[in-house]
């Protein structure tokens, strides 16, 4: 006896046919991911110890329009040109809010 017309032996189909299950979610897959908690204690750490000495270098250099040589500044202290231009946003914004904090009191 033949076997079903859609059980084939051959071709691009072939094979006994089964549903496909959704995979799983791996752990791996949230590695990266900041989670509310270790924002929250980054936060307060930030707020009672304020800014590293080469940070606050950082931010002199912003306040002045010297963008680039912050740049490299970073680049030399954290090693490497993602970690330099993520710190030097990082240290852009911290100024940003500063200022808006200094104008609305």
């Amino acid at each position: 006896m033949a076997p079903p017309p859609m059980e084939m032996c051959v071709g691009l189909d072939k094979g006994h046919k089964v549903t496909k299950l959704p995979p799983k979610e791996k752990p791996s897959h949230r590695k990266g991911h900041r989670s509310k908690r270790v924002k929250f204690v980054r936060d307060v750490i930030r707020e009672v110890s304020g800014f590293s000495p080469y940070e606050r270098r950082v931010m002199e250099l912003l306040k002045v329009n010297k963008d680039k040589r912050a740049l490299k500044f970073c680049k030399k202290r954290l090693g490497t040109h993602r970690r330099a231009k993520r710190k030097r946003e990082e240290m852009i914004s911290a100024l940003q809010s500063m200022r808006k904090a200094q104008a609305a009191s």
